[in-house]
C-alpha cells in the first residue's frame, strides 16, 4: 500500500532531552508531648507522566528547577494528629527515565498517568522521636527522554541528512561550521492524509571515532538509542572528512557507520534500519549505485576487500535500500511510504510480543490446582 503524505516541521530551537532537578520532600510537623499528639508527615514529590508536556516546558516554567513539597501540620489541642503536608507533582513527558546524579535508575514512566516517588516527606514528631519531626528527603534527579523520534537519521557529515529533512519538511536546520553537521536534534513530522504522523530526527552528526567520544560522539550515540528505527543516509559518491583523512566509498561508509554503532552499543544493531542512498542527481550516481548494490548483496564477501579497521563484527541488515535525491525529490514519495510500512510492521511485532508476554505472565500467576480438568477425573 502507498500512502500519500504531506510534511510539516516543528523546530526545536532549544531542544531539551534531559533536565536536572532539585527535589525536597516536606518536613514533618511537631508533635505535642503533653497530650501525646503526632505531627503530620511532610508531603512527597512525585514525577507524573502526562501527554503534551516537554522537558523544555518544565525548564521554562520552573527556571530554578526546584520542587519542594508542603510541611506537615503541627499537632495541637484542636487536632492531635497533624495533617500531612501537600504533595508536589512534577508533570513530565511520557517515555522518560528518572535517575539520580550518580546514574542510579529510580524508574521509568512509559504510559500517561505513570508516577514515581522521587523524594519522600519527613516523619511527623511522635513518641518514638521525642515528638520532634524529621526533614524530608533531598535529591538531585535527572529526567531523560528515552525516545525522541520514531526514526533517527544516521550519517557522516555532508551525507545530506539535513538536506533530506529539509526536502521532507521545507525546514532550515541549523548547521555547524565544523564538521558541517547539525548542532542539535531537529525533529520533523511526516503527516499522512489519514492524519498518521511519523517523527523524524536529524541527529547531531557522527564522525569516525564517535564511540570514543570524538566529535559529538557520545551525545550523538545517546540520541541514536532514543529512536525506534534508524535511517542510514549515505552519499553515493563517498565521503572524506578532511584532507588528512582517508576517502571512504559509499559501501565503506555503510561499514563504518555500522562499526561506530557496534563499538558503542551492539544492541543498536538490532534496531530496524532503512538505508537511504542520497545525491542520486549527480552524473556518476547510477554507476556507483550498481557497484554499491553488488557489495550490499554480498556483504560478507565484499567487506573483506576493505581495511580491517572499517569492518564490523556484525553486519546490519536493512529492511529497505532507497536511492533518493534530496535536491530533486527523486525517490522521496517511495521513501515516505516505506518509512510508514516499516514502523507499522514493527508495531505489529511488538504488540504480538507484548500480548504473548502478558499471557505467559498470567499463566504463571494461575495456580495449577485452579486450572479446570475439562472432563478428566481428578486423582484422589
Amino acid at each position: 500500500m502507498v500512502w500519500t503524505s504531506r510534511v510539516c516541521f516543528r523546530k526545536y530551537g532549544n531542544f531539551v532531552d534531559n533536565i536536572r532537578l532539585y527535589v525536597r520532600g516536606g518536613s514533618g510537623g511537631m508533635g505535642l508531648p503533653r497530650l501525646g499528639g503526632f505531627g503530620g508527615n511532610g508531603g512527597d514529590i512525585w514525577v507524573v507522566a502526562k501527554k503534551d508536556i516537554t522537558l523544555k516546558q518544565i525548564k521554562d516554567k520552573h527556571p530554578n528547577k526546584r520542587f519542594t513539597a508542603g510541611v506537615g501540620s503541627n499537632s495541637s489541642i484542636h487536632a492531635l494528629r497533624g495533617a500531612k503536608g501537600e504533595d508536589s507533582q512534577v508533570f513530565a513527558p511520557v517515555g522518560i527515565s528518572v535517575t539520580t546524579d550518580d546514574g542510579r535508575i529510580l524508574g521509568e514512566l512509559n504510559c500517561e498517568g505513570d508516577n514515581l516517588l522521587v523524594a519522600k516527606g519527613g516523619h511527623g514528631g511522635s513518641l518514638h522521636s521525642g515528638f520532634l519531626p524529621s526533614k524530608g528527603q533531598t535529591r538531585q534527579i535527572r529526567l531523560d527522554l528515552k525516545l525522541i523520534a520514531d526514526l533517527g537519521l544516521v550519517g557522516f557529515p555532508n551525507a545530506g541528512k539535513s538536506s533530506l529533512l529539509t526536502a521532507l519538511s521545507h525546514a532550515k536546520p541549523r548547521i555547524a561550521s565544523y564538521p558541517f553537521t547539525t548542532l542539535r536534534p531537529e525533529i520533523g513530522k511526516v503527516m499522512y492524509d489519514d492524519h498518521k504522523q511519523v517523527s523524524v530526527a536529524d541527529l547531531p552528526g557522527l564522525i569516525e571515532g564517535a564511540h570514543v567520544n570524538k566529535g559529538m560522539g557520545h551525545k550523538f550515540l545517546k540520541h541514536v538509542e532514543r529512536t525506534k528505527q534508524l535511517m542510514f543516509v549515505v552519499d553515493i559518491c563517498g565521503f572524506q572528512l578532511a584532507s588528512n583523512t582517508p576517502f571512504r566509498s559509499a559501501f565503506e561508509t555503510v561499514l563504518l557507520l555500522n562499526k561506530e554503532l557496534e563499538l558503542y552499543n551492539e544492541e543498536l544493531l538490532g534496531k530496524p534500519a532503512i538505508l537511504v542512498i542520497n545525491k542520486m542527481d549527480l552524473p556518476e550516481a547510477q554507476g556507483r549505485l550498481r557497484e554499491l548494490e553488488t557489495h550490499l548483496e554480498n556483504q560478507e564477501e565484499s567487506s573483506h576487500l576493505f581495511p580491517e579497521d572499517v569492518i564490523p563484527k556484525s553486519l546490519m541488515r536493512f529492511t529497505h535500500v532507497v536511492p533518493v535525491s534530496a535536491t530533486t525529490g527523486l525517490g522521496l514519495p517511495l521513501l515516505k511510504s516505506l518509512i510508514r510500512q516499516s514502523l507499522e510492521e514493527q508495531n505489529i511485532i511488538e504488540t504480538d510480543g507484548q500480548r504473548s508476554e502478558r499471557l505467559l505472565k498470567l499463566r504463571r500467576e494461575i495456580p495449577t490446582s485452579s486450572i479446570p480438568s475439562w472432563g478428566f477425573s481428578q486423582p484422589t
